[in-house]
């Protein structure tokens, strides 16, 4: 454990970027939460809100849920503070991230299929005024740091034009953790750490998480805690590559499993890098009138390390281990602590909440599928959200059972969809692999034990569960209560009826890096947004026409990483 001490705030500023060993561990002083905390019935001024977004943490993967790994600091944190333990996040990377800073569900931005792939011409819509303008509008000084996904090829894309006054990561979704490489299939390399809208070039070499925190904890050393202050920390940890410096891999030399082992390493390091974080709040003045929100922003990918476990399913799938999330605030604010929260909740939530905890305000005119749910996680009040949409993907193959007979004439039971009403959940379509995968502590996993729980031949493509009652998703009642399916289904095809085109446009080879000086980066004009638009419509149409001159060199290059990308999703 670490900490900042024998600094004036003259000499840290001076210093600029801190060396991850900022003191010795028993010079740090009371942590967060313990003997140095101040407690006041009301903030003098908006609060400062930190939310820090993790990279495909299991479910089972904390300390408080009963993993092998070692979270000490996010275990102190959720105890002292309010667990979100019916806390719902969406299954891949750029959905989770587009409903929190939108506020809205994907098929209400557009982004209902997979993600944004470094050479799509895509991003966040443009015309969706995301969490951090509305918080600048009240007043809030706004800072990024961490993976954007939400697309860059064109400037007005980047974090810095969409609400962020600064931003320090990466823009695409999947890095070297220290030399900040990714590549997007064979042959299409580059380097991708930006500092607002320049390559950092010089950062390289830097472990991410550890690079992370220390600009976070450099942002709350020059900032002045009279000025309201939203610091978004989105770690690259613990996404692939498994990679970890070496003082943590040798904490779990005695884990069998390898894989296992390097994730374990990554998800303590990230632990640590929270704990500094903390400690600079408290450091600097923000702690007393500060609101922690920690959350994941999909399942665990059991191929490489993380755990779901006892949750069915993985990341990329519609299973509760792909959409159940880790979560819990930490707030002097709060008005009941240290207790578990199972009020319905959605990352669309995190929105309105905080632009409500800013002093802002949100209207019917937003647009929103968020709910206020702050009363509920201070006060324990009931939820006013009842219902989540997890998603409709109408892209996603089509299950082979699946019909508009079977869905009784409402609903294509062949089409992607899950959808939670009150205690209920169903899905429809494939939902992806529906295993319940144990957690990776046997060094040949995946081997025979696995196999044990495997759903090998589904011949089906109607699900239904009551989740309150059965959360492991063991028992499907879709033959015994039809009068639910029935109800479920109509209200998918009603949420349907409001979804807007999707865009998911052919990726261009002119985002190649070597054709941007070897980085990641913006790469299309005005004029070929406005081509690419056009191109989407008449896909959409059904009549796809080649509108240039490198459209066949277009076509090779994505059915080259088709597949390769999707197996790296």
């Amino acid at each position: 454990m670490h900490a900042l001490t024998g600094f004036s705030l003259v000499s840290l500023l001076s210093f600029g970027y801190l060396s991850w060993d900022w003191a010795k561990p028993s010079l740090v002083a009371d942590w967060p939460g313990e003997a140095g905390e101040q407690r006041s019935a009301a903030p003098p001024q908006p609060p400062h809100i930190i939310f820090i977004l993790t990279d495909d943490q299991g479910y089972h993967d904390v300390g408080y849920h009963g993993s092998d790994i070692e979270t000490p600091t996010l275990d102190r944190l959720a105890a002292k503070g309010v667990k979100l333990e019916n806390y719902y996040i969406q299954p891949i990377c750029t959905p989770s991230r587009s409903q929190l800073l939108t506020g809205r569900y994907q098929i209400h931005t557009g982004l209902q299929h997979s993600i944004i792939r470094p050479q799509q011409p895509n991003c966040l819509p443009l015309d969706q005024v995301t969490l951090p303008q509305k918080l600048q509008e009240a007043g809030y000084s706004t800072h990024m740091v961490g993976k954007w996904h939400l697309g860059f090829y064109r400037k007005e894309c980047l974090p810095t034009r969409r609400g962020f006054d600064t931003f320090l990561g990466s823009l695409t979704g999947n890095v070297d953790y220290y030399t900040y490489d990714n590549c997007d299939g064979p042959g299409v390399c580059g380097f991708d750490l930006h500092e607002g809208e320049n390559v950092a070039w010089g950062l390289s070499g830097q472990y991410s998480t550890m690079l992370y925190a220390q600009r976070a904890s450099h942002i709350l050393a020059s900032h002045s805690p009279q000025r309201p202050l939203f610091l978004y920390v989105a770690f690259q940890a613990v996404h692939t590559p498994l990679q970890s410096p070496r003082e943590y891999l040798y904490r779990y030399r005695t884990m069998g499993n390898v894989a296992r082992r390097k994730y374990a390493a990554m998800v303590t390091c990230m632990d640590e890098a929270v704990r500094n974080i903390t400690w600079a709040l408290k450091r600097y003045g923000f702690y007393n009138n500060s609101v922690i929100i920690f959350s994941s922003d999909n399942g665990g990918q059991t191929f490489s390390g993380g755990s779901n476990w006892p949750l069915r399913g993985r990341k990329g799938t519609y299973w509760e281990g792909g959409v159940r999330g880790l979560g819990f605030v930490h707030s002097p604010l709060l008005k009941r602590k240290q207790r578990t929260s199972r009020a319905l909740m959605h990352i669309t939530d995190w929105y309105p909440t905080l632009v409500g905890l800013a002093g802002g305000t949100t209207s019917a005119a937003d647009g929103l599928d968020g709910y206020d749910v702050w009363p509920a996680i201070s006060e324990g009040r009931a939820s006013p959200r009842t219902e989540i949409l997890h998603n409709i993907d109408p892209l996603y193959n089509h299950a082979q059972h699946g019909s508009l007979e079977g869905g009784f004439g409402i609903w294509n039971t062949a089409v992607q969809a899950a959808i939670r009403v009150g205690e209920w959940k169903l899905l429809t379509g494939d939902p992806g692999y529906g295993d319940w995968i144990p957690p990776q502590t046997l060094a040949t996993f995946p081997g025979s034990w696995w196999n044990l729980e495997r759903m090998a031949s589904v011949r089906q493509a109607v699900w239904l569960f009551n989740i309150s009652a059965d959360p492991y998703e063991r028992e499907d009642l879709a033959g015994q209560r039809p009068d639910v399916v029935r109800t479920l289904l109509a209200r998918l095809a009603e949420y349907n009826r409001t979804a807007i085109p999707v865009r998911y446009p052919a990726e261009n080879p002119r985002a190649h890096p070597d054709f941007n000086g070897g980085a990641w980066g913006p790469w299309a004009s005005d004029e070929e947004e406005e081509e690419e638009e056009g191109r989407a419509r008449s896909f959409s149409r059904g009549r796809r026409k080649k509108k240039c001159k490198i459209c066949k060199l277009r076509s090779f290059f994505r059915k080259l990483n088709t597949r390769l990308m999707s197996q790296r999703i």
